[in-house]
C-alpha cells in the first residue's frame, strides 16, 4: 500500500521510507510560531526540547526560526540566522546524530544551516521561491522537502490538478538544478492557501495531490504537517494547545493514505498512534506475534 523510496543523507544513513512511518520533531526557535512560539527560542531550551523528542521516537529534528502563520512578520537573514545556528552547533556539538531539517525559504540559511550540520531543506514554497534554494541542495547533496504553496492558484479550478501542476514546476526547477528525482519528497502544504473544505479533500486524496501531471506511474515520498494546525482547530471550535486528538486522527488518516513522514509537535502520541496503524494495515511486528 505504501510506496518505498530510499533518501540519501550526505553523512549519515539514508531515510527508508516505506510502511514504517518517520516522525519529525517540531523544533521552533522564534518567538511568535502560532503554537509553540518562544517556548524554544533560547538554545538550553530548545536543546532540551530535542533530547525529549528524541527520547519519545523523534527520527528527525525539524528546526525553523521564521514563523510562516498568517500575519507573521518577515524575518531577516541575519536574524534567522541567529536564532538558528547556535541550536543547531549545540545539537552537533551534545552528538545527537538523528537527521535535522532546516525548516527555511532562504539560500543562504539553508547553506549555512547545512555547512553547520543540517542535511534536509524543508522548504515552504516547494523550490519555486528564491531560485537559488534548489542550487544549494544540488550543492550539497541534500534532500528537499518541497511543500505546495500557491498564493495565486486559480480556486475554480479543481484543486488536486492545481496541485500537480505545482508540483511539475518544482520537479522541473529541482531537474534543472541536478537534484535527483529521488531526493525529493512532497508536502502538500495543509493550511497554506487552502479552505478548510481543500484540506480534508486532500487529506482524503493525499497521493494523488503529490504525484505531478508528468510523473506518470511515478510515485513520491508524501511528507504530512498537520500538528494543531487551523483545519483541526476550527472543526473542533478547539485553541492550538487542544488540537491532539485532531492531530493524530489527521496522520492516521494520512498514513492510510500513503502518507511517510509525519511533522509534529507531540512527538509519543503521534507515534503510538502511528505504530498501531501501520499494525493495523500490514500486521505488527514478528517477534510480538
Amino acid at each position: 500500500m505504501h510506496s518505498t523510496h530510499t533518501i540519501a543523507l550526505p553523512n549519515r544513513a539514508p531515510l527508508h521510507l516505506g510502511q514504517t512511518a518517520l516522525v519529525m520533531g517540531i523544533l521552533n526557535v522564534t518567538p511568535d510560531s502560532f503554537s509553540d512560539g518562544g517556548r524554544h527560542n533560547l538554545v538550553e531550551h530548545a536543546l532540551t526540547h530535542a533530547r525529549q523528542m528524541l527520547a519519545e521516537g523523534a527520527d528527525i529534528i525539524d528546526i525553523g526560526g521564521e514563523s510562516t502563520r498568517p500575519g507573521a512578520e518577515l524575518v531577516h537573514v541575519q536574524e534567522e540566522l541567529d536564532r538558528v545556528l547556535p541550536v543547531i552547533d549545540a545539537l552537533i556539538a551534545e552528538g545527537i546524530t538523528a537527521p535535522i531539517s532546516i525548516d527555511t525559504y532562504k539560500p543562504l540559511v539553508a547553506d549555512q544551516a547545512i555547512q553547520a550540520g543540517a542535511c534536509i531543506i524543508n522548504d515552504v514554497h516547494g523550490l519555486q521561491g528564491a531560485p537559488e534554494m534548489a542550487d544549494v541542495a544540488a550543492l550539497y547533496g541534500v534532500p528537499v522537502m518541497a511543500m505546495h504553496w500557491d498564493k495565486s492558484r486559480d480556486t475554480s479550478a479543481p484543486l488536486v490538478e492545481s496541485m500537480n501542476r505545482y508540483f511539475d514546476a518544482t520537479l522541473a526547477r529541482a531537474e534543472q538544478a541536478g537534484i535527483a528525482g529521488d531526493q525529493l519528497m512532497l508536502d502538500p502544504g495543509f493550511g497554506f492557501s487552502k479552505s478548510l473544505a481543500e484540506n480534508y479533500a486532500i487529506l482524503r486524496d493525499l497521493r494523488q495531490a503529490c504525484a505531478g501531471t508528468g510523473s506518470g506511474a511515478r510515485s513520491f515520498a508524501i511528507v504530512v504537517g498537520t500538528s494543531r494546525k487551523s483545519m483541526i482547530g476550527k472543526l473542533l471550535d478547539a485553541p492550538a494547545a487542544e488540537r491532539l486528538a485532531g492531530t493524530i486522527a489527521t496522520n492516521v488518516l494520512g498514513y492510510a493514505n500513503g502518507g511517510h513522514i509525519f511533522r509534529v509537535h507531540d512527538v509519543k502520541a503521534n507515534r503510538d498512534a502511528l505504530r498501531v496503524a501501520q499494525a493495523t494495515l500490514y500486521g505488527p511486528p514478528a517477534d510480538l506475534r
